[in-house]
């Protein structure tokens, strides 16, 4: 008879409570990011200099309007002909924005089937970013 691992007896023994101490005791890269980041987290993550890579997807005229400063733009439209051009931030932290965040939530959800699994999108957008980060950045 195969012997039970140590964990599996400490489980059975401790019932559900030994269930929930495990489940928070699991490390944090078990763990799958949510598809959407705030604006104060992305600001905080510049601030800290975190190497991250900060993805505008809106369209060339968009972009004429406002910006964040450091982002890389690449248009929706044209990212899969473009990809390539992101497989330096493959392993970092790519943070998608858009106009209000639908797009980039679109964005997001085709980079991680493009194995990109550290893609977020900047809820709200960068009307958001301007409304509760930068006030400096114009909306439209």
């Amino acid at each position: 008879r195969m012997e039970q691992p140590a964990h599996a007896r400490q489980l059975r023994a401790a019932g559900a409570i030994g269930l929930l101490w495990l489940l928070i005791e699991l490390p944090q890269s078990t763990e799958m990011l949510t598809t959407e980041i705030s604006t104060k987290k992305v600001k905080e993550l510049l601030d800290a200099q975190d190497d991250l890579l900060l993805l505008d997807c809106r369209r060339d005229d968009e972009h004429a309007i406002c910006q964040i400063d450091g982002a890389v733009l690449i248009p929706m439209d044209e990212l899969p002909a473009r990809i390539g051009e992101l497989d330096v931030a493959r392993e970092k932290l790519l943070v998608v924005y858009c106009h209000h965040g639908m797009r980039s939530l679109r964005v997001v959800n085709w980079l991680r089937q493009q194995g990109f699994d550290k893609s977020q999108s900047m809820s709200g957008g960068i009307h958001a970013w301007s409304e509760e980060i930068d006030p400096s950045v114009p909306t439209y």
